[in-house]
């Protein structure tokens, strides 16, 4: 696989000097996320593989080529997951993207995010340099913590050649409740719950009725349903709704309409905006179909002390993420700027600036 690292690392290089764009790509499922695209394709599946594996340590060492679908088959074999559940919008999903995009499922209310179980990273960074950083336990921290920020990057810092994680068994048990409520009654009732020692391992709020999914032991979720109430979901319909909301291929997402994520204090009461919502991770996340304007939806979040990302949209001339405070920008260029000084990683993937 060197001879692999060594194109890219060649390709990376040429680039550089000649000033010419390059678009890092895997399987390309989450093409539709961020800024426009641009750049050559340097297509990243020819480097491919598990490097490690120590189950009884709980960590992965993975190419990032590696089909994310192969990745999980992995660890089902041991009973062990990805424990941020991370979506794959089509089933060429890669590691490298699932990473560079950053993006959690329903259980990052319980577990955490992609970034929580980024233990190390190795990369190409703008000039072919082959960099290592972190390692393969949670302690391993020294000097700047440069692995997590690869997280959400969306590529734009560097080419990931390998990733470590922190990995998680399996749950003995899971079960799904359903109860109907209002969306402000459903969001005082889950931050009333986050506050109980509950297994609650994700949740969904939409057109009147709130989804709890329990994990653990059994007795737990037994004592859990008896808590919460309401009506279980049989283990069958329940796998297709959460795999639903994984996947957004549950109709809510099908909207034509402009999809917007907030992100927003757990606290916050119904916003009042236009459109179709879906409440997630305990009141945290906000899905909103809705043809309202940019400024009143991100002005809407920022009240509540939270901020809105456009999703997926035709039109993303309001631009996809909200905008930087200028001491948050400069951090950003000085990152672009160490790791790729020529600019040639997909460029305006986050900011036209970046």
């Amino acid at each position: 696989m060197q001879n692999v690292i060594e194109q890219y690392a060649q390709r990376i290089r040429s680039a550089a000097a000649d000033k010419t764009p390059l678009r890092l790509r895997g399987g390309g499922t989450k093409d539709f996320y961020g800024q426009a695209l641009a750049g050559e394709v340097l297509d990243t599946r020819a480097y491919a593989g598990i490097v490690a594996h120590e189950p009884t340590e709980l960590v992965i060492t993975v190419r990032c080529g590696t089909p994310l679908a192969e990745l999980e088959e992995v660890l089902r074999a041991q009973s062990q997951a990805l424990a941020f559940e991370p979506p794959h919008f089509g089933a060429g999903a890669t590691v490298g993207g699932m990473i560079a995009a950053g993006l959690s499922g329903p259980r990052r209310q319980a577990a955490g995010a992609v970034r929580d179980f980024v233990l190390g990273v190795r990369m190409l960074d703008g000039r072919g340099n082959d960099l290592s950083f972190g390692g393969q336990v949670m302690k391993n921290v020294a000097g700047y913590d440069i692995s997590r920020p690869m997280a959400g990057s969306l590529g734009t810092l560097g080419l990931i050649l390998e990733v470590s994680l922190k990995v998680l068994p399996l749950p003995f048990a899971e079960a799904t409740t359903r109860l109907e409520l209002p969306q402000d009654k459903a969001i005082a009732m889950l931050n009333h719950w986050g506050g109980q020692p509950l297994p609650i391992s994700a949740s969904a709020w939409a057109e009147g009725y709130l989804a709890l999914r329990l994990s653990g032991a059994p007795s737990a979720i037994k004592a859990a349903r008896e808590t919460i109430g309401g009506e279980a979901m049989e283990a069958e319909q329940a796998q297709r709704f959460w795999s639903g909301m994984r996947e957004q291929t549950d109709a809510f997402f099908g909207s034509d309409k402009p999809l917007w994520r907030l992100s927003v204090p757990s606290v916050t009461p119904p916003l009042a905006l236009p459109g179709e919502e879906v409440i997630e991770w305990g009141g945290a996340q906000r899905w909103l179909a809705s043809n309202a304007d940019a400024r009143t939806i991100r002005e809407a979040a920022a009240r509540s002390g939270g901020h809105a990302t456009l999703f997926r949209a035709a039109d993303k001339s309001a631009g996809v993420f909200t905008p930087l405070a200028p001491a948050l920008a400069k951090i950003h260029r000085n990152l672009k700027q160490a790791f790729d000084p020529a600019g040639v990683f997909n460029p305006g993937r986050m900011y036209p600036d970046l």
